[in-house]
């Protein structure tokens, strides 16, 4: 761990002026064959708890609601972005706010997701989740993964001649309107006018790269001194994208607590 030790010293040295920002599933929260399921365990949320005391802000940022996030992670100390920052709850807030170009197409991306979910798809098991201006689709521990996801890409056909945008993940798509929403776009927004030295962003899945170029954007808006990427790995599914774009992997859900371990040692 000594090549981490000093990728992330920079945050140690002025932790109030350095941001932690983490995904959720497959990051703090084991990948779990029902999301509902999912729950970051005791051992990452005590760490967790003493970064957000010490960091100048530490978010987590999810393809979930903001709302749901926060019920995995049960922490509500910090802030989340939901729908892949395109909601954000603030630190012990109710209600997350939602950018109001991204509300004019909620009723548009829900209808056409209710029209498009067949009972072709109920058969094959594949999940539809509504995320306000995003619908997902899930095939993940269906019986017969291969022809639900032939059967989830022509959804896709059909929303991008709708003038959607589909956007796809480890085993969901998602359908989303043709204005910018991603992880990247989230965390320029929430940090950009801040005053921060440093800031490191850990995640596990090709929209987590979104992410990486974020911090990239805010390193270039003069925003950031130094940002750095951190991709978990797991296993056959660890996306070779993902790993491209990293400065570090580290393993698993395991290797994201001794993450946490390292930034509050």
């Amino acid at each position: 761990m000594a090549a981490l030790e000093e990728l992330i010293q920079p945050l140690k040295d002025d932790p109030e002026r350095s941001a932690v920002l983490l995904d959720v599933d497959g990051v703090l929260a084991p990948i779990v064959q029902h999301p509902d399921d999912a729950h970051m365990p005791e051992t990452t949320r005590r760490p967790l708890i003493e970064v957000a005391k010490r960091y100048g802000v530490v978010a987590c940022v999810s393809g979930r609601r903001a709302s749901d996030a926060r019920r995995v992670v049960s922490l509500g100390s910090i802030a989340y972005l939901g729908s892949h920052g395109s909601e954000i709850l603030q630190p012990g807030s109710i209600a997350p706010e939602m950018d109001r170009e991204l509300q004019a197409w909620t009723r548009r991306v829900q209808n056409f997701a209710r029209e498009a979910y067949s009972e072709s798809l109920r058969k094959l098991r594949v999940r539809l989740e509504d995320k306000e201006a995003i619908a997902a689709l899930h095939w993940r521990d269906v019986p017969d993964e291969e022809e639900a996801e032939a059967a989830v890409r022509e959804v896709a056909e059909a929303a991008e001649k709708a003038g959607f945008n589909a956007h796809w993940g480890r085993k969901v798509l998602e359908i989303r309107p043709p204005v910018r929403i991603d992880k990247g776009a989230g965390i320029v927004s929430l940090l950009r006018d801040r005053e921060l030295e440093a800031a490191l962003y850990v995640g596990d899945d090709t929209t987590d790269i979104d992410a990486f170029r974020g911090l990239g954007e805010l390193v270039e808006l003069g925003s950031l001194k130094r940002a750095l990427r951190v991709g978990v790995s797991s296993g056959d599914e660890t996306p070779p994208e993902l790993e491209a774009e990293a400065d570090v992997m580290v393993d698993g859900t395991d290797g994201v607590r001794d993450l946490l371990r390292e930034l509050i040692r």
